[in-house]
């Protein structure tokens, strides 16, 4: 019988770019792609009957609460998703006997680096998100010490709601945009974690134990900015993309200011390519846009 990998959030960028990969493993892996249809995280009392009818080898967890700003009053549901069932996969994961890869955010840092964040740079979230993510970190750590956490930040795709989709429609709609040029990061493109997750499942199963935490972005920092104006240009669209400081753009949940994480170490340990930011951009508006 072949392994058996669980996705959750199959209707998230990550989770639809696992889905298109799938077929590439066909001889490998049996794949169980699941939304809350089939997996309601919301709900405690499912998870470990679901690991008992379905007995996977690998659980990737692409399910999360990401309403940044909404976090900050739907405290709840934020820690329940994000931190609370984290650890309880993480301890049934243990239990079975199966690999947890679960996914983070550069939002567990405070944005007051100047340099790179290493994986062990101590975190310190600004927002309610960032909390909730952190804590789901420790809960899978301390529940099942055998997970890989992987944190990364400013994904986009050509499937779902992101950064690219919406500055492509205003900057179709409108003459001229504003967008903030004081946050810096690294955007990561769906297609290339999903390849990256992929080969750490093969790694994994060649007999590669490697277990933590881990960071994966695109190569490369920009602002937000500076993403905008790529975007254009990558499109070939006119727009007028203005400069701004957050302070003109004020949200519910603070913003952290510097969010480039240290991206080598995934590339080490499992062999994973880290590709350019421009071109994986290239890429993605040639197959949506």
């Amino acid at each position: 019988m072949k392994p058996i990998i669980v996705v959750t959030g199959k209707n998230g960028q990550l989770g639809w770019e696992l889905q298109q990969l799938a077929s590439s493993f066909d001889n490998q892996f049996e794949f169980v792609f699941t939304d809350r249809t089939q997996l309601d995280l919301s709900d405690h009392s499912t998870i470990h009957p679901f690991f008992e009818a379905t007995k996977p080898q690998y659980f990737i967890n692409c399910a999360a609460y990401t309403a940044v700003d909404k976090a900050e009053t739907d405290q709840e549901a934020a820690m329940t998703i994000n931190a609370t069932v984290v650890g309880e996969i993480a301890a049934c994961c243990l239990s079975f006997n199966c690999k947890l890869i679960t996914v983070s955010t550069d939002y567990v840092f405070n944005g007051n680096g100047t340099s790179p964040y290493q994986v062990d740079t101590p975190t310190d979230p600004i927002n309610y998100y960032g909390a909730t993510k952190a804590i789901g970190e420790q809960l899978a750590l301390t529940n099942n010490p055998s997970s890989i956490i992987i944190r990364t930040s400013w994904v986009y795709s050509a499937h779902g709601n992101n950064f690219v989709k919406t500055m492509l429609r205003l900057m179709k709609e409108r003459p001229e945009i504003k967008v903030v040029n004081d946050q810096e990061g690294c955007p990561t493109y769906a297609a290339d974690l999903a390849n990256a997750i992929m080969q750490i499942v093969v790694s994994h199963l060649n007999g590669n134990n490697a277990a933590g935490i881990f960071h994966y972005s695109n190569a490369g920092a920009i602002t937000w900015f500076q993403f905008a104006q790529a975007i254009k240009e990558e499109a070939g669209l006119s727009c007028s993309v203005l400069p701004i400081p957050s302070s003109a753009f004020p949200t519910p949940a603070k913003r952290p200011a510097y969010s480039v994480m240290h991206i080598q170490d995934i590339s080490t340990v499992f062999g994973v390519e880290l590709k350019p930011w421009r071109e994986s951009l290239k890429k993605c508006i040639a197959k949506w846009y």
